[in-house]
């Protein structure tokens, strides 16, 4: 059983490496424990696309760099298993069936501004982005001050040994 990364490049600002950011967005997943048959999407979005998602999810105006969609569904089980409902005995059909995890979207001519911004290569903050976007998946999130300070270390932990981040202070 293996995690299933759908990479697609739906832009034409910037030639995106897909194999290259599918394998970081993979090893992200093993690090935070995933295992199994799981499915994941990765989408390189152009600059009106991500921002019609931002408003339409987030509420918010204008393109972002990345956004992240996970799949908060339960597997579905047949019978009773274990005691959750249903007309009888039954083995757990999830297993044969790969966990949807959710979708990511990165926008990478926002991300070449950024990148700027940040004083980093692009492909330095694409990579943080990919990572970043994977936790947001598995229920990471930064919204308080502790929050943001455990994420962006566990970002950096994942990048120093999946990517080599330079890291410019």
């Amino acid at each position: 059983m293996t995690i299933d990364l759908f990479v697609s490049d739906e832009q034409d600002h910037i030639v995106m490496d897909l194999e290259r950011w599918s394998a970081l967005a993979q090893a992200a997943l093993r690090e935070e424990g995933v295992r199994g048959a799981v499915e994941v999407s990765l989408i390189f979005s152009d600059e009106p696309t991500i921002a019609d998602l931002n408003e339409r999810f987030m509420g918010k105006s204008g393109p972002t760099d990345v956004l992240s969609f996970p799949i908060d569904d339960e597997p579905l089980y047949s019978g009773r298993f274990p005691d959750s409902g249903g007309t009888g005995p039954g083995e757990p059909i999830a297993p044969m069936i790969p966990q949807l995890v959710g979708d990511i979207v990165i926008c990478p001519s926002v991300a070449e501004r950024n990148a700027v911004d940040h004083e980093v290569t692009f492909d330095d903050e694409i990579a943080l982005l990919v990572v970043h976007g994977v936790l947001h998946l598995l229920g990471w999130d930064h919204m308080e001050d502790d929050e943001a300070e455990r994420m962006e270390a566990r970002e950096q932990e994942i990048l120093k040994r999946h990517y080599r981040l330079r890291i410019v202070k």
